[in-house]
């Protein structure tokens, strides 16, 4: 996979999912906070994981969530490092049933089963996947404003102080799991 490829991902994912427009994020706060949240405790213990180190997760996770709801595995070996690893996890422990074990336990409990079809996985990835290209967008803008970790600097100007601890926080979107 060359990088163009690579960085496709947002705009096919866009096309199958939709996206936040600026100023109705609020609607979306329930989920943008845990994953904005625990990126930035990553940024602040590891501050090598910044915000074109976020850029790159995002496609990463997105990548991930594609697989899972469609069985489809791209190569994405050549893009991962250590930086944008811990920020990928970070992002994926706010919602991924696969990452967060408590996750599972609740969309087990809410669904009934223990065995998620592609389209209920596509389902509830529908939420997850918008609000991570929201960032992805945030992240666009601020480093045009303020620098390599503009976004960083203005997660943490924003919420930083609602921010503690290092554990990974994360949140449910209970109408997306009855969609399932």
């Amino acid at each position: 996979m060359q990088i163009y490829q690579f960085e496709r991902i947002y705009s096919q994912m866009e096309k199958e999912f939709g996206k936040i427009r600026k100023g109705e994020e609020e609607g979306y706060s329930m989920l943008l906070f845990p994953m904005e949240g625990n990126v930035l405790k990553i940024h602040r213990e590891f501050p090598l994981s910044n915000s074109r180190r976020l850029r790159e997760a995002i496609a990463l996770a997105l990548f991930d969530i594609k697989e899972k709801y469609t069985g489809e595995a791209a190569d994405t070996e050549k893009f991962r490092n250590e930086d944008n690893e811990k920020l990928e996890k970070a992002l994926l422990m706010a919602f991924d049933p696969y990452t967060n074990v408590e996750v599972m336990e609740v969309l087990k409990q809410q669904t009934k089963t223990d065995k998620f079809t592609q389209e209920m996985l596509k389902n509830y990835y529908k939420l997850p996947v918008m609000c991570l290209l929201r960032i992805k967008d945030s992240i666009d803008t601020w480093e045009k404003r303020s620098g390599a970790d503009g976004y960083f600097d203005f997660i943490e100007s924003y919420m930083g102080n609602h921010i503690k601890g290092v554990e990974m926080n994360f949140s449910i979107m209970y109408p997306a799991v009855g969609e399932m």
